[in-house]
């Protein structure tokens, strides 16, 4: 049995539902909605992700006598007595994974009692927040890259946890493949890796090394060629595995000018279809510098893990609507400077034009806006009475993605700071 995800959680989170069952409103039908105010500064549309391990981490949402005594001291005995049966019986909607967003998007509805929904909060949140400002990044990073891939490589960069969730978040918007282990057991996705400057090191000459790594892993290997000189190196690593070599890999300097002298070097040797990967703290905006230089893939590590300067999405998660004395829902909504909510249960439908690009993002309260035939409607059930049935596979999601993407404006590929793409209109 995995363990449970409960404690994964605020304080408030269970005060909240110890004085509502204490009022007697804890429970009554309640609507919360997951949704960004804004985008991060610039950016001009975001991705959702984190939809199947949010799916994953509610059905391990339980209170087991474990997680009850780590209670003891901050809800009391009948709140206690409350969680110990719990498990979560309404019904959520929700963006599908890879969909792109915007402003005021409903990414997710969830449905229930007071108490049912209120302590998945924090839970819900720290996966959309983290896993979408991933994808969100990765996004930028595959689609200047184009044709070439990017290849996920900050496990090193982060908490040993995020580093596996950003693994599979990048995956979803378009990475080809990840260092990490861990996401390759639990999530399939696929992964690569030769050698680091310490294998060279460890050996008495570069050419040992080389030698020793084309004998293990064979001449289609990837051979790291700036432990000390490139040129010299590239010359070694061509002799040894001949213009079979796989790839070459640059981690530093100024890539562009040493990616154009590599890749003459190795066409004068033969070695033409020998490609040339490059990394050393690549962010959306280097990998475009990158465009015209003769590179082959590329490494990203620290600013993908760290949502190249936005490690969070800004999502809130709010009372939209609740049960009232006549037993009907009421629209409710916060009203703080700057951190408004719009109250009603969402309903949302991306506004295309006859050739396909988006228009709008158009948000209905209390009833479906109306389609007028070109238009897609967003919000996907994932949760029916408490049993999920939105599980899908992670190729499923990054078809998505690259679909919701090639449906935007073309102002979508700019990587100049803007406004979203497309308007919010809530109707």
């Amino acid at each position: 049995m995995r363990a449970s995800t409960a404690l994964l959680t605020d304080h408030y989170e269970l005060t909240m539902l110890q004085a509502a069952l204490g009022s007697g409103t804890a429970h009554r039908r309640s609507v919360f909605e997951l949704f960004p105010r804004r985008l991060p500064e610039g950016r001009r549309y975001g991705v959702v992700a984190g939809v199947g391990r949010a799916l994953d981490a509610l059905e391990d949402f339980r209170f087991d006598g474990d997680v009850l005594a780590a209670l003891d001291g901050v809800v009391d005995e009948p709140t206690r007595a409350w969680l110990s049966t719990y498990r979560f019986s309404g019904d959520v909607w929700g963006y599908a994974e890879g969909e792109a967003y915007f402003p005021y998007s409903p990414l997710l509805i969830v449905e229930g009692t007071f108490a049912e929904a209120v302590v998945l909060e924090t839970l819900l949140l720290s996966i959309y927040n983290h896993d979408s400002a991933i994808a969100s990044a990765a996004s930028r990073m595959t689609q200047v890259a184009g044709d070439r891939p990017c290849i996920e490589m900050g496990s090193r960069r982060t908490h040993e946890e995020a580093a596996v969730a950003s693994a599979r978040a990048a995956y979803v918007a378009g990475f080809a493949t990840t260092s990490n282990l861990a996401a390759r057991d639990r999530y399939g996705v696929p992964s690569a890796g030769t050698s680091a400057h310490s294998f060279t090191l460890l050996h008495d000459t570069e050419a040992e090394a080389f030698q020793a790594q084309v004998t293990s892993l064979g001449k289609g290997t990837t051979l790291l060629v700036d432990t000390y000189d490139i040129r010299e190196a590239v010359a070694i690593g061509v002799e040894i595995a001949g213009p079979e070599l796989g790839a070459v890999r640059i981690d530093s300097g100024d890539l562009g000018v040493l990616a154009g002298e590599v890749r003459s070097q190795l066409d004068s040797l033969g070695a033409t279809r020998t490609r040339i990967v490059v990394t050393s703290d690549l962010d959306e905006f280097a990998i475009a510098a990158l465009a015209n230089a003769p590179v082959d893939a590329y490494g990203v590590g620290t600013q993908l893990v760290t949502g190249s300067g936005h490690p969070t999405c800004g999502f809130v998660f709010k009372l939209v609507a609740r049960e009232g004395d006549d037993g009907d829902l009421v629209s409710v909504a916060k009203k703080s400077t700057d951190k408004i909510s719009i109250g009603g249960r969402k309903y949302a439908l991306r506004r295309r034009a006859p050739d396909g690009v988006a228009e709008a993002e158009v948000v209905g309260i209390g009833e479906p806006p109306e389609n007028d035939g070109d238009d897609r409607p967003l919000l996907v059930p994932l949760v029916r009475e408490g049993e999920i049935v939105g599980r899908e596979t992670l190729e499923d999601a990054r078809a998505r993605h690259l679909s919701s993407r090639a449906e935007l404006p073309r102002a979508a590929q700019q990587m100049s700071r803007g406004e979203p793409v497309i308007p919010t209109i809530h109707l």
